[in-house]
């Protein structure tokens, strides 16, 4: 049995922290294990890939809209293929090179299998068995497939698979009405396919605000059917076609499509990894616990990024790989910071959000609520834009920021200026309203936002 100073399986965010020990030069025995595609989910089959193919809808979007500014321009023709090959000759390179600098490496070992555990940090890996003194279980997630009446027989596609596609189907019955359904659902209905989403909860998008999925919902209805409330029961196969029911316990909608898509959430990995047999807890829908320095119930053994279950965003590993690190190899103690945790959904419009919702912050804080609509300010008006909007949440007594929600053009970079100031030691909103910015340009609606607080409900904008 070969022993190690460190073992991460995974070669997404948990490299980073192989990467600082190497730098560091602190002549460690390193293994590193993955039984994917080199380069973690993200580069592999999740927010780069799906964003390299959201970008060329967003186009077709603009041109689709553009005689409303005079311009007289269509879509004669989409090379869907041509779509999906751009994306895959940008991501597959980069996932065989991660691969082929592992394998080649002097620096460390690389077991391209699945590792289980066996005994305390004790893991087989294919024929081998390996021990480590560290392990960092960077172990990702994989797609949680529902128990649905002859899915497995009728067969569907995944954020993964979707990946793989040669041709656009006609048709595609997405079922689930999350972040996931939306990009994906989006992104087909631009190159041309007939879309359907189908999601159990009332709300779509349900993490986001009321008001913020209110308006998504109403601009993405121009391109795809969107059913809420609605839990699907079973599919099958009738003419040639894709049958989905769903019923919403008193009524039921039937959906025929060429394909289906499964954007229902992420499950757990560790069941491919037996953490029990070291000693390593998992929760009830098993996700490895953690605590706030992410080191699991056992000693010497951390997990991050989409293993614990919590916030699986890129960004939030990235940062739970600092934690990791400083805590395996630094000089004190580092904990997890969730307080501002931002992410975006990549339709058009673009969604983004950061903190509290309003409901969750008037629970514990006095706030004062800001409100601002894109159109009222000079670019909104130039870009001929409707219903979008910036909504703050602060402490009343303090002005601290308590979250901001955005929908609406380049969401994901207004709401950057916001984030930062979350991260500073006071997180007051005082320096976006004091601070000069351009006119006429899209951040002034942040700006108007916060210059726009109120104590109590008032929402200038409103949309049909």
């Amino acid at each position: 049995m070969k022993e190690y100073d460190l073992i991460v399986i995974g070669t997404g965010s948990g490299m980073s922290v192989v990467t600082r020990v190497l730098q560091d030069d602190l002549a460690l025995d390193i293994a590193v294990i993955e039984n994917e595609a080199p380069g973690g989910i993200c580069l592999t089959r999740g927010c780069i890939p799906s964003k390299m193919l959201l970008y060329p809808a967003e186009v077709i979007d603009h041109i689709n809209s553009s005689d409303r500014f005079g311009i007289d321009a269509r879509v004669d023709s989409i090379d869907f293929k041509y779509v999906m090959d751009r994306m895959r000759s940008h991501i597959r390179p980069q996932s065989e090179n991660i691969g082929n600098n592992l394998e080649k490496s002097r620096d460390l070992d690389f077991y391209h299998t699945t590792a289980k555990f066996v005994d305390d940090y004790v893991l087989d890996v294919g024929d081998q068995r390996i021990k480590g003194d560290k392990i960092i279980l960077g172990i990702g997630s994989r797609v949680f497939v529902p128990a649905i009446k002859d899915l497995e027989k009728v067969g569907y596609l995944t954020s993964k698979t979707l990946l793989d596609l040669e041709e656009l189907p006609k048709s595609v019955g997405v079922i689930g009405g999350g972040y996931i359904a939306a990009e994906y659902g989006y992104f087909l209905s631009m190159m041309g396919a007939d879309v359907t989403i189908i999601g159990r909860n009332p709300q779509f998008v349900p993490s986001e605000e009321t008001e913020v999925s209110d308006v998504l919902k109403k601009k993405l209805s121009r391109h795809m059917d969107i059913i809420t409330s609605y839990g699907v029961t079973k599919v099958g196969k009738k003419s040639g076609k894709k049958v989905i029911v769903a019923e919403d316990g008193e009524e039921k909608k039937v959906v025929r499509c060429e394909e289906i898509l499964l954007a229902t959430g992420r499950r757990s990995n560790a069941d491919l990894l037996d953490p029990g047999k070291s000693g390593i807890e998992t929760d009830e829908k098993g996700w490895i616990k953690v605590d706030e320095t992410l080191e699991t119930s056992k000693p010497d053994i951390w997990a991050l990024g989409d293993a614990t279950g919590e916030h699986m965003f890129k960004h939030v590993a990235n940062h739970e790989a600092q934690v990791v690190h400083e805590n395996a190899f630094g000089n004190g103690v580092m904990r997890t910071d969730y307080h501002a945790v931002p992410h975006a959904v990549f339709t058009h419009p673009q969604v983004a959000s950061v903190g509290l919702k309003e409901e969750e912050a008037k629970k514990i804080y006095d706030t004062l609520i800001g409100y601002y609509p894109f159109e009222q300010t000079a670019k909104g008006s130039a870009m001929d834009i409707k219903d979008y909007f910036v909504k703050v949440i602060v402490e009343q007594e303090t002005y601290r920021i308590l979250g901001a929600h955005i929908v609406g053009p380049q969401a994901s970079v207004l709401i950057q200026e916001i984030v930062n100031l979350m991260y500073t030691t006071e997180q007051s909103a005082a320096p976006i309203y004091r601070g000069m910015h351009i006119h006429p340009s899209l951040s002034e609606v942040v700006q108007r936002a916060f210059s726009n607080l109120h104590s109590h409900d008032h929402h200038p904008h409103q949309h049909d």
